[in-house]
Order: C-alpha cells, then structure tokens, then sequence
C-alpha cells in the first residue's frame, strides 16, 4: 500500500494512502475515535442520562397511547378486529395481546416474579380481555414504580429472554426498552387500522404533550 505524508495534525502527520487507509492512519483514527467515545460516554452519564421523573413520564405517555388506541379498535366490528393481516403476531387482537403480555413479562422481571404462565397472551380472547389484563398490569407496574427510588436506576437485572442467552441490564436500559416496544407496535396497529380504512388515531408524543398541558 502507497502511503504519502499528508496535512501536519500537530506533532503527528495525518497519512494518506492509494487504494485504502495505511495502518499509521488507522491507528491514529482508533486512538480519536476511541477518546471521542469515551468523552460522549461521561457526558451521557453524568449530564444527559434521563432521571426517573422523565422515566415516569414516558410511563404516563405509555398508558395514554394504550389507552387511545384500544378506544380506537373498540369501534371495529369483530371480523375487523380478529382478521390475520398476515403480521407477526396476525392482525390488531394477536398485536395488543402481544403488547400487553410484553409489558406483563417486563414487569414481572422488575418485581422478581416468575415469567406469564401463557406465552404471548394467546389466553386472552377478546378485546374485553386483552384491555382487562393491561389495566390490571398497569396498576401494579404503578404501585412498583410509586416506591421505585431514583438511586436505582442504574442497578442491574440478570435476563432470560426465550430465544436464549442471559443478559444483565440495568433498570433505565430495560424502562426505555419497554417504551420503544409498546410505542413499534402500537404503530403496527395503526398501519393495521388503514389497511381496514379505518382513519387510526394519532398516539404521538408531542401529542401527549400538547393534550396535558
């Protein structure tokens, strides 16, 4: 590899080279890129990470969406509601019993309870039953986070997920994890509700924000 000897970076030359990167270059890339990372890493720690009163919020956010959208498919008759649109987890009844199993199983991790007897909430049956169980989740996972301390945030959870392997994550890692899944597949349900032509509710989060106050 030809490499010539470019723009002088203080006492260091930067290297150029003919057909790819020369391994003084590359060096010199990983020692900044690394020094760059662990800068972004302390300011995220100690200056952005978010404090559990945003934790909460997202939380309240949560419930909001979930409650909009199962106003939203509660006007649906039944073979609308239940039809296979041929998606994960079949149509907009197999989706909201996914989420709320999901939430359940988080949940149960964060309170040291056992896994939901019945993966994926495919014991639930109608939508009467599917808007029960989360309500029912929701006022736990309420009562959990009301003696939640913020000190603990950053303390750590072992994970089995199903798929296999064991992960340790900390409390903040897995509450962003359980907005963002609830938050992917309401927007599958709102996809569904189009395809049905059905005009679908907006559960954005500046929405949210606009509606509070």
């Amino acid at each position: 590899m030809l490499c010539v000897t470019g723009q002088s970076l203080g006492d260091r030359s930067q290297w150029l080279s003919v057909g790819g990167v020369c391994r003084e270059s590359r060096r010199h890339a990983a020692r900044a890129d690394d020094r760059g990372q662990a800068r972004w890493r302390g300011l995220l720690r100690h200056h952005l990470l978010p404090r559990l009163n945003e934790f909460l919020e997202l939380f309240a956010y949560n419930a909001w969406a979930n409650r909009t959208i199962f106003d939203a498919v509660a006007q649906l008759p039944d073979e609308q509601y239940f039809r296979d649109l041929k998606s994960s987890y079949g149509g907009i009844h197999g989706t909201l019993a996914h989420i709320v199993w999901a939430e359940q199983l988080w949940l149960h991790r964060w309170v040291g309870k056992p896994n939901p007897t019945v993966p994926q909430g495919t014991d639930l049956k109608s939508l009467t039953d599917v808007r029960g169980r989360w309500e029912a989740v929701e006022a736990e996972r309420g009562r959990f986070l009301d003696a939640f301390p913020e000190s603990r945030l950053e303390d750590t959870r072992l994970v089995k997920p199903s798929s296999g392997g064991e992960y340790v994550h900390t409390y903040g890692q897995m509450f962003r994890h359980f907005i963002n899944h609830s938050s992917y597949h309401r927007g599958q349900i709102v996809t569904f509700l189009r395809q049905l032509g059905v005009t679908p509710p907006s559960t954005d989060l500046i929405l949210y924000y606009r509606r509070r106050g």
